[in-house]
């Protein structure tokens, strides 16, 4: 499990679009966010950095 700093989410579709991003590389993935604290927490088996990847090309930067 482990947290990544999302910018631009702002409603429950960024969320759901974040969710798909992860979930379409591995189907399993738990994802919840923060939309105040503009954190996604996730439990995958997917690495930080490729999860990282993905929710960015999906239109949400990733930051440290």
């Amino acid at each position: 499990m482990f947290t990544l700093k999302v910018s631009g989410m702002t409603c429950g579709g960024c969320i759901n679009a974040v969710t798909r991003a992860v979930q379409a590389q591995d189907p399993h993935a738990q994802v919840q966010a923060d939309l105040a604290a503009q954190l996604v927490t996730l439990e995958t088996t997917l690495s930080p950095e490729l999860a990282a990847e993905l929710i960015t090309d999906a239109g949400f930067p990733v930051s440290n």
